[in-house]
Order: structure tokens, then C-alpha cells, then sequence
């Protein structure tokens, strides 16, 4: 009972420490966060020594404790992995800065001026497991877009987070910004993330970033509004108007690329008219780079080393080398199998076809829908954002790759001349 008095008095500090930095960052200039953000990457590049020898701590404990293939490639650092995130960094310091944006003004009949200015959201928790680099994307993209954060990282990365968290402390420190501004939880008591949950007189939004289980518990336990997505059941789907060598490259990419990041394609579509002359070079391709091929019968009866898909597979996130694969009616076919299986986040047709690929893109409800690239560019940074703090499915806010700009809300400035209601 003690420890969990000591839990929640710890949050309630941090939760009031944030909420004073904001009202600091909501006020501070472009320069001085720009400043904040070259020291942070400075530091990361300094302590690159310290960033693989604290990775190395996490991958040892991982390994010992079994941790998957993917889940073991989204921990590792390596020079270049480090080099990426102190690039991040710089890339976010170059971009303009949202806050005091004016996004609208209208001028009334009555000569009243209404201006829609761009603001902070304030507080932001973020919640993520495995990927330490979450670290720096989220605390950074908060500090550009004027908000304090709270991250909670999983223990797979504790000592990689804990590292790279106190370059990004270096940068708050060396441009004269709060130390709060950026607050890593200290423990791993589960507990820590419940009490931040309850935190909604000091934290405004929540951004889980992890696997389903975790991502369910944040939306049913959480009093502060929350901005996530469930799962990542991606799709591509091939049309029969599909040039076969784009075909095979943007599958290969998209499932095999990275296998455990959100934007990895768990499902395979294919127009049942181009089953006999595409999908054996696909599959065939996929195989060879250790795939493991699940699919619908018609698809078993085509391709002997593809074991039969369950009624499950179409709705798992496998974030392995793993794909389940159907063969569908054209179009239409797809679009009704993504609107009964898919998650709303991101999807892609192959195509040469203008108008197969506009209703693609104008019909599939996802956050993202691609035509004829892979659905690995579901990334902030590759849409020019630097970096994301996660991806939401959601349709409230913010959707698709939550950069600086959607972490920001806005407010109403009048500027009148005497004017008064009638």
C-alpha cells in the first residue's frame, strides 16, 4: 500500500511539474525550442557510446526473456539507428514552427475580426513499448509543437530510453527551457501507468504507442482523451491491371521490409484474374525471403507451399514474416474485404489503372490508401513531418501520422472597435 501511495504522489508531481512547463513552452519563441532541439541532437551524437551500451543491456534481457524476431529489431540501436534519430531531430528543428499560426480570419458585417490561431494541446502522455527511439521522436515532436510530455516507455527499452532521455534533459538544459518539459516516468510499475491515466486535471491527451493489449487498456482505462490506433492490419491489393515487377516489388517491401512495424502488410489481395499469371511470381518472391504464406483455399490449390489461412488470420497483426493472401472480385471485392477486415489504418492497390486506383483511394475509409508504393511509407517522416508520435485510425483530431501541426488545437482571438451584441 505504501508503494502505491509512493506511485501515485510521484505522478501527481510529474503531472503538476508538466503542467507548469507548458504554460512556459506555450510562450516560448521558435529560436529557443530550435536551440533546445540542435543541443538534443548534439547530445544524442556525443553519447552514442552510451545509447549502445545501454541498448546492449535491454537486447541482453530481451533475448533472455524471448522476445521475438521483430520485437528484438525494433529495440536495436546500432551507429546508424542513432545517427537517424539525431537527424530526426535536426529535420523537426528545420520545420516552421505551427504555434500562432493563423489559419483563418474573418472579417464580419459588424467589422469584428475573427482570427483562428494555432495552439498547444498542453500536456501530452505518451506511452509506448519496445521501440526506444519513441523516445526522441515523441519528446521532441511535443517540445517543437509547444507541449510538455510525459513519456512512459516498456522495460524492453528502459536503459536505451533512459539514455537517450537525458540527451534530450542536455538540450532543455543548454537553451535555458524547463527541465519538465520532457519528464520520463522513473519505474516500471505497472501501477505508474494507471495513475497517469487518472492524471486529467494535468494531462490532456494520451498517445498509447504498442501492441493491441496495451492500446486496449489505455481506452477503456484512461479519464484523459486518447489519440491511438488498435491494430495495423494493412493490406495490398493487386489488380488485375497490376504491372506484375511493381507487383512483386512493392509486396516484398511491404511485408518484408520491417515485419514488426505498423505499416508491414499482414494481408495480400488478388484480382481473381490475374491469379494464374501474377501470384505464383508474388508468392513465389515472398517464399524465398523466409515468408510464411497463409491463404484461402483457391490460394492453397495454387500454391502448394501456402499453409490454410483461418478465419483469424484475416484480422491479425502478425508483425513477423508472416501474410495471409485471398484471391477476391476485382476492385470491389478488395475494398468490401478491407472495409470487414481492415483497421483503418493503411492500404494500397497496384495498379496502371486511373480509375480502379481512384476508387481504391476514394472508397477504402483508412487513414492512409496508397496507389501503386508500399504501405511501409506510412511514416511520419517520409511524409515530410520529421518524425511522428504515433499513427491514429481515429477520426477525431488528428489521423494518419501524428506530427508537430497534430499536436497543436487552436482558439478564437476577436479584435473588435466597441461593437456590442443587439
Amino acid at each position: 500500500m505504501n508503494n502505491e501511495n509512493n506511485i501515485k504522489q510521484m505522478m501527481l508531481e510529474i503531472g503538476k511539474k508538466a503542467k507548469h512547463a507548458s504554460k512556459a513552452l506555450a510562450l516560448t519563441s521558435a529560436n529557443d525550442k530550435n536551440a533546445a532541439l540542435i543541443a538534443a541532437a548534439k547530445s544524442i551524437r556525443l553519447s552514442k557510446d552510451d545509447i549502445l551500451n545501454a541498448n546492449k543491456k535491454d537486447m541482453d534481457i530481451a533475448i533472455d526473456r524471448g522476445l521475438s524476431g521483430s520485437m528484438l529489431d525494433r529495440l536495436l540501436l546500432d551507429e546508424n539507428r542513432i545517427e537517424a534519430i539525431a537527424q530526426s531531430i535536426e529535420d523537426i528543428a528545420k520545420l516552421k514552427d505551427p504555434i500562432g499560426d493563423v489559419i483563418d480570419t474573418n472579417i464580419r458585417p459588424n467589422g469584428l475580426e475573427i482570427s483562428k490561431v494555432r495552439v498547444p494541446l498542453g500536456v501530452i502522455g505518451v506511452i509506448f513499448e519496445s521501440r526506444p527511439n519513441v523516445t526522441a521522436d515523441a519528446g521532441i515532436l511535443c517540445l517543437k509543437s509547444g507541449n510538455a510530455s510525459i513519456l512512459r516507455c516498456g522495460s524492453e527499452s528502459a536503459h536505451s530510453s533512459r539514455t537517450i532521455h537525458s540527451c534530450l534533459v542536455s538540450g532543455l538544459k543548454e537553451a535555458g527551457l524547463p527541465e519538465a518539459a520532457i519528464q520520463l516516468i522513473p519505474t516500471q510499475d505497472r501501477s505508474a501507468v494507471g495513475e497517469l491515466l487518472k492524471l486529467s486535471d494535468y494531462v490532456d491527451i494520451i498517445v498509447p504507442r504498442g501492441g493491441k493489449s496495451l492500446i486496449e487498456r489505455v481506452q477503456n482505462d484512461s479519464r484523459v482523451p486518447v489519440m491511438a490506433h488498435l491494430d495495423g492490419i494493412c493490406h495490398v491489393y493487386v489488380d488485375e491491371y497490376a504491372d506484375l515487377d511493381k507487383a512483386v516489388s512493392i509486396t516484398l517491401n511491404a511485408k518484408l521490409r520491417r515485419t514488426g512495424i505498423c505499416g508491414s502488410a499482414e494481408t495480400l489481395l488478388i484480382d481473381q484474374k490475374v491469379a494464374d499469371s501474377h501470384m505464383p511470381a508474388i508468392l513465389d518472391a515472398l517464399d524465398k525471403e523466409g515468408c510464411e504464406i497463409r491463404g484461402y483455399k483457391n490460394v492453397v490449390t495454387k500454391f502448394a507451399k501456402a499453409t490454410l489461412a483461418t478465419e483469424e488470420d484475416w484480422g491479425t497483426e502478425y508483425l513477423d514474416a508472416i501474410i495471409s493472401v485471398k484471391i477476391v472480385d476485382g476492385v470491389d471485392g478488395a475494398i468490401d474485404h478491407i472495409a470487414t477486415y481492415g483497421s483503418q489504418h493503411t492500404d494500397s492497390i497496384i495498379t496502371e489503372n486511373a480509375e480502379n486506383a481512384e476508387k481504391f483511394l476514394n472508397h477504402v475509409d483508412s487513414a492512409i490508401v496508397i496507389h501503386n508504393a508500399s504501405t511501409q511509407y506510412a511514416d511520419g517522416g517520409e511524409f515530410g513531418m520529421g518524425a511522428e508520435i504515433g499513427i491514429s485510425t481515429g477520426k477525431m483530431h488528428a489521423r494518419g501520422p501524428v506530427g508537430v501541426e497534430q499536436l497543436t488545437s487552436y482558439k478564437y482571438q476577436v479584435r473588435g472597435n466597441g461593437q456590442t451584441r443587439p
